[in-house]
């Protein structure tokens, strides 16, 4: 009987073990990723919602910090005026790296297209994301983006 108990209870256990469990470097890239597709889709209520709740967002780009999610999405929804939005996540080129049980730290290139239909720029820019389980779910807690050294950068 005591076998028999001990089973269910180590059985019971299975759904909660971290062995099983999605590892925060794999919560990274699908959030990063959805992140990407609502940007891509123009959606900036859906990508408010994937950035960490209260004032302590940061996102900083190019040396200017941008704290809290509304004034991040204000600064996106700029950018988003152009006739031409769209990102391509390098994500062949990601690496992600657990920071704790429930963050994890991304690094992924991307090319920024931006402008008129007629001449779109094309940026290459680095982004660290720290990506953090809150109780909303997984969430994008700190954003740095910097310009891509393509010279020096390794492929």
């Amino acid at each position: 009987m005591r076998q028999i108990a001990f089973t269910a209870v180590l059985l019971s256990g299975l759904g909660t073990t971290p062995a099983l469990a999605v590892l925060p470097e794999e919560e990274a890239r699908r959030l990063y990723a959805e992140f990407v597709s609502a940007q891509n889709a123009h959606d900036l209520e859906r990508v408010r919602g994937l950035f960490a709740a209260g004032p302590g967002f940061l996102w900083v780009t190019n040396g200017l910090p941008i704290w809290g999610r509304d004034a991040a999405v204000a600064r996106l929804a700029r950018f988003h005026a152009n006739e031409v939005w769209r990102i391509e996540a390098a994500e062949e080129r990601a690496r992600a790296v657990a920071v704790a049980p429930g963050a994890s730290f991304l690094h992924i290139p991307l090319t920024l297209i931006i402008g008129t239909a007629a001449e779109p720029r094309r940026y290459h820019i680095l982004v660290a994301a720290l990506c953090a389980e809150t109780p909303e779910g997984w969430r994008i807690a700190a954003l740095f983006t910097t310009d891509e050294n393509r010279e020096e950068a390794p492929r």
